[in-house]
């Protein structure tokens, strides 16, 4: 990779993320720290604003915001394959939110670029079976998780029992065609998972819960050891 194209691909690097690493860098454009801590410099010194922190890392100081990115046709001709896989899961409202990003994704582009990303559209296809029962609360859930909120929701399980639980959403994951949401749950006092498709009506609360430290991989290492346990004692 060239340095240029370097120097502006750890730009957007930069504005991604809160702190980013010299060695996460090193690693991805496969260079040498000694490059990475050169590239930093003459960025610095080309006014960009970039702060540092011994054992942290990089970071761009608050206020500094890139000039709009322009897209290679092959990241647009990805995005634009994501949305197609996208369009089969079974949330509506990923649909509608990743197709109004696609949307900005094309207004900066090139006329011809543009012109190739339609014919492309109409040469890319996936297929799979519609669920029968699609949901539309996973933007919400999303948000929620990202602002610590409270969530009501409308519940039937698999035995068509209905119930309502106020719970503290921690993550999601997708598997079999279906979004999970792994959620603290006030009524039981615990951690269960939700099928978004099985909720029939979410509310977002005003209630904000406290901030707690949550990881999948933690998560389901304890899910693991649970079932160990379950099963050596049975």
């Amino acid at each position: 990779m060239k340095r240029l194209h370097r120097l502006t691909a750890i730009l957007v690097k930069l504005q991604s993320k809160k702190i980013v690493q010299a060695s996460e860098l090193a690693d991805k454009f496969e260079v040498s720290l000694r490059t990475i801590y050169r590239d930093m410099q003459a960025l610095t010194d080309a006014g960009v604003p970039i702060g540092a922190e011994a054992g942290t890392g990089y970071f761009l100081v608050d206020g500094y915001s890139l000039p709009p990115v322009m897209f290679t046709e092959k990241e647009a001709n990805a995005l634009l394959t994501a949305s197609k896989i996208i369009k089969t899961n079974n949330d509506q409202s990923l649909i509608d939110a990743y197709h109004e990003a696609i949307d900005k994704v094309i207004a900066v582009l090139k006329t011809s670029q543009k012109q190739k990303l339609e014919l492309l559209d109409q040469r890319v296809f996936t297929y799979n079976r519609r669920a029968a029962h699609p949901s539309n609360t996973l933007s919400v859930i999303q948000q929620a998780i990202t602002d610590f909120r409270v969530l009501e929701i409308s519940y039937t399980n698999m035995n068509k029992e209905a119930s309502k639980r106020r719970i503290e959403p921690l993550g999601v994951y997708f598997t079999n065609n279906t979004w999970i949401v792994i959620a603290y749950c006030k009524l039981r006092k615990d951690y269960r998972e939700f099928r978004t498709d099985r909720i029939e009506s979410l509310v977002e609360c005003h209630e904000i819960f406290t901030s707690q430290r949550f990881t999948l991989e933690d998560y389901y290492n304890r899910r693991l050891q649970q079932y160990r346990t379950n099963n050596s004692s049975s």
